[in-house]
Formats: structure tokens, C-alpha cells, sequence
């Protein structure tokens, strides 16, 4: 018996995470150094980048503070990265406005940070050859592309088309043996999810019921599942998308 049989295990992988200065990012940057990877963080503020980096376990690990939300920054990033075994395309910006308050200055904002930049980057990336042969290839998107709420339009319409390209560079990619998978996480506990400042204790309460676990997610939780994609655990894993919403999406 093989006791350090691990087929989750990330050692000997380099894995590039985008948005890793907080929440889902930030954790599962931490998740990929603690099963072995050699980690790149990235995101724009290059404090919060600092508090990351100063969290992962193992050596060799590395961090680029740069804007992706622009194509001049995306291939600032592509050139600045090794080749790589995993990429984790999970900057992302949140909005919560009706329908008839939508401007175009935050339509385009939501949609270059969202939508543009993982297209483009997984578009260089693989241009410039910089996804190892049997990479993995992971998006962030939410369960909010087929669960409505109130003023979530805009943002559900940025995943919605994240979740499509998923699957197309899915199937294109599978010719150089590179995987596409997505994270569909429902209400997670981070800066950018929650809103917890802007809705009451009693609100927030009762959304936690809506889910049959009775609780939001952590942003640990969401990184496991992406460990897993990352790992050679997954092989035969592309196209697909992983819900994690504690239930949410049952009913």
C-alpha cells in the first residue's frame, strides 16, 4: 500500500490565479501552495497581493500586481507568466442595479472585468503556448446565470457568457489535451458577494434559508472544488461546470 498515494496532489504544477488578493481567489491560492503548487497571484492592488503571498506554504511562489480589465494589461500578465499547468481565470466585479438605473460606463465595466479579460487571457495563453500540455484551464462564474434576483441582470449576463465560453474553448482546446472547466459557486462569504453591508440582519438571515444547508459557503469551500480541477484527479473533467450553492439551485 502506497501511503503517500495522493491523486490530488499539486506538486510539481504552477498555477495562475487571477483576482487572488481576496475571497475565493485569495483561498484558493493558499489551497494550491498547501497540496504542492508553485503559485502566481495575481490582481491590482499590490498590498492585498502581498498579504496573500505572505499566506502560501512551500517556496517559489510569485505574485504580479497588473489591471487585466484592459488588453494592454492581459498581455502585460502573458508575458510576465512562465508556462503554466493551471490558470484560474476568477477576477470578477459584482453589481446590483435595476434594469432601468443601467449605464453604459458600467456595462462596459462589469463586461471587461467579468466576460473580456478571462476571454482574453485564456485567448493569449494559449496563443502563446504559455498552458502546459494537459493543463487546466478553470473559470469562476455563479449559479446567478440561470438564478435571477432583482437588479442581478447585468451581472448574471457577464457569467452567463463566461459559462458559454467555457465550453467552447472547452472543445477547442481538447485537441492540445487542455482542460475547461467552471466553478458555479452560489452565495459565498467574501467582500465581493455578500452585500451584507447594504441589506439588514433579518434580510441576510432569511436568505440563508433559502439554502437547504441553512448557511452561505466559504471561500475555502470553492477552492477545494478547484484544487480538484486543477489536479490530476480530474483528468477526464473538461466542459463542464461544478455548482456549489449549498442546495440553492434545487428549488
Amino acid at each position: 500500500m502506497d501511503t503517500n498515494y495522493n491523486p490530488y496532489s499539486l506538486s510539481g504544477k504552477t498555477i495562475l490565479i487571477t483576482g487572488a488578493s481576496s475571497g475565493i481567489g485569495q483561498a484558493t491560492a493558499i489551497e494550491c501552495s498547501r497540496m504542492g503548487a508553485q503559485v502566481i497571484v495575481t490582481g491590482r492592488n499590490e498590498q492585498r497581493l502581498q498579504e496573500t503571498l505572505s499566506q502560501l506554504e512551500g517556496e517559489g511562489h510569485q505574485m504580479i500586481a497588473v489591471d487585466i480589465s484592459t488588453a494592454d494589461g492581459v498581455k502585460l500578465l502573458v508575458e510576465s507568466v512562465p508556462v503554466v499547468d493551471g490558470l484560474l481565470n476568477n477576477a470578477g466585479v459584482s453589481a446590483t442595479k435595476p434594469i432601468g438605473f443601467l449605464s453604459e460606463q458600467e456595462l462596459n465595466r462589469i463586461f471587461d472585468i467579468n466576460l473580456k479579460a478571462p476571454i482574453l487571457l485564456t485567448n493569449l495563453m494559449a496563443k502563446k503556448k504559455k498552458i502546459r500540455k494537459g493543463g487546466s484551464i478553470v473559470f469562476t462564474s455563479s449559479v446567478g446565470r440561470f438564478i435571477e434576483a432583482p437588479g442581478n441582470s447585468l451581472y448574471s449576463s457577464s457569467k452567463g457568457g463566461l459559462s458559454s465560453f467555457m465550453r467552447g474553448a472547452a472543445l477547442e482546446l481538447a485537441a492540445k489535451q487542455i482542460r475547461c472547466n467552471a466553478l458555479l459557486p452560489g452565495m459565498i462569504e467574501t467582500p465581493i458577494m455578500t452585500g451584507k453591508q447594504t441589506i439588514s440582519e433579518e434580510q441576510w438571515e432569511k436568505n440563508k434559508q433559502r439554502y437547504p444547508l441553512k448557511r452561505f459557503g466559504t471561500p475555502q469551500e470553492v477552492a477545494w472544488a478547484a484544487v480538484f480541477l486543477f489536479s490530476n484527479a480530474s483528468s477526464f473533467l473538461t466542459g463542464s461546470e461544478i455548482i456549489i450553492d449549498g442546495g440553492r439551485s434545487l428549488g
